[in-house]
């Protein structure tokens, strides 16, 4: 059973670990909005705004960045020249539906952005394909949808207090197995395994693509899907630079009221902003207590990407990566089939090393990140032609890349989060089936609005 239909699963029979996802008191008519806000020009308050104009609905979109698409954050980092590098979500998986038909839809490419994974561990370096798990942690990676779809819905709620690491302690796999677990899957979740859901983590590997939804990029940039949307919607309803302050709630629908001084008015809202942004505003009447609980408690992983220009591509393929257990974490080939000779290895660090990469000066960062990469090739300084940074544990409108559910979170804190608050529907990629992708975003921007039409 895939996880979608086993948390709808759970929410009918009203398993005593899944609370009900019935909303609070509506002020709805019942009858069909004419006029709809969205909080958020990010993919899934961009997907929801496309889909209710398709649908003939008035929509006004307010954002407080100067620009679409949240953390879809395309850049280029070399002056003068076109290659496109990702600040901030980066692949598009096999299977990921919507935002394929959406580029499919709209004109744009995706090309193939799976590697090849290398391994710097405890001073040794092993090129991809000469490394390995135990026979035993083998094994059981390549039985674990099968072990998944065996579980009862019970021992699945049960899993979800566990963390990853404990689970995978638990099975008795070696040190070695544990370590590298935990720097490849901390890589997905932007945070350390011991405090990651088991439920969340086996579920999410038991129905992935063979390279876990990292398999497709589009081509010039993801942002370019945002842009495209954005444009679809219309300028007169897309409002940049719209930081909310305050939302107002009566039987004549919804106020909100911007940092700006303006003032928009509709028959329901949209609420797409990360958690952090939705409790800085003032909710009038108050968010319910156990909503407002909600959302202080769930996290969002500490994603740092500290992208280093070099020369010459030396890492001597194209479809390189390499994960280390060094501050440096996770490199990858940001321009990989981009035309060039200069090329850029990306630095995706996560949790606490992520924190401390950003804390230094850039001379100590670049070393580190450099040093991380030593016992590979050896002194590379003299090759950097330049740097960048973006810290999204810092980010003044998320304070985190994406979601990060806990344990215990699955069932307990994301049925509140999703719950409608009168007039006021929520939406974003921390409510989707798997977060840190631009499909889950979509996808929940969309479902909001066909329950807004039904």
């Amino acid at each position: 059973m895939k996880r979608r239909d086993f948390l709808q699963a759970t929410a009918l029979l009203g398993g005593a670990l899944t609370l009900p996802t019935k909303g609070y008191p509506s002020l709805l008519t019942g009858r069909q909005p004419k006029h709809v806000l969205v909080i958020g020009a990010g993919f899934s308050g961009l997907a929801a705004a496309y889909k209710l104009k398709k649908a003939g609905i008035k929509t006004t979109v307010l954002e407080a960045r100067n620009r679409v698409g949240g953390r879809v954050f395309s850049h280029q980092p070399i002056k003068g020249e076109t290659q496109t590098i990702e600040l901030g979500a980066e692949w598009v998986g096999a299977s990921h539906e919507r935002v394929i038909e959406l580029c499919r839809e709209f004109g744009l490419e995706l090309f193939d952005n799976r590697f090849e994974t290398d391994l710097i561990y405890r001073g040794n370096h092993a090129k991809a394909g000469t490394w390995q798990f135990s026979p035993e942690m083998e094994a059981f990676w390549a039985q674990k949808t099968r072990y998944w779809e065996k579980l009862s819905a019970r021992e699945k709620q049960k899993m979800d207090r566990m963390d990853w690491w404990r689970f995978l302690s638990r099975k008795g796999f070696t040190d070695r197995d544990i370590d590298l677990r935990e720097l490849l899957d901390s890589t997905d979740f932007g945070e350390s395994i011991r405090k990651v859901s088991s439920y969340s983590a086996l579920a999410e590997y038991a129905e992935s693509s063979e390279k876990n939804e990292m398999d497709l990029k589009i081509k010039g940039g993801n942002d370019l899907l945002a842009k495209k949307m954005a444009q679809a919607i219309g300028e007169t309803s897309l409002h940049l630079g719209r930081k909310v302050s305050r939302v107002e709630q009566s039987n004549g629908g919804v106020t909100v009221r911007c940092v700006n001084g303006e003032v928009f008015q509709a028959d329901q809202l949209i609420c797409t902003a990360p958690t952090y942004m939705v409790l800085k505003i003032d909710w009038q009447p108050a968010l319910p207590p156990d909503l407002s609980e909600a959302l202080h408690a769930l996290q969002y992983a500490r994603i740092g990407k500290f992208p280093i220009v070099f020369s010459e591509r030396f890492w001597g393929r194209e479809n390189f990566d390499c994960i280390t257990d060094s501050v440096g974490h996770y490199f990858y080939h940001g321009t990989k089939d981009q035309a060039g000779t200069k090329g850029v290895l990306v630095a995706y660090a996560i949790g606490d090393k992520a924190e401390v990469l950003h804390a230094q000066p850039k001379p100590a960062r670049l070393q580190l990140i450099l040093d991380s990469l030593r016992p590979a090739f050896g002194d590379l300084r003299s090759l950097v032609s330049g740097e960048t940074s973006y810290y999204w544990g810092k980010d003044e409108y998320s304070y985190g890349a994406y979601a990060q559910y806990g344990v215990g979170q699955w069932f307990d804190v994301m049925p509140v989060l999703k719950k409608r608050f009168q007039a006021v529907h929520f939406a974003g990629e921390h409510l989707a089936e798997w977060q840190g992708f631009m499909e889950g975003a979509i996808n929940s921007g969309e479902e909001v609005v066909e329950k807004i039409l039904s």
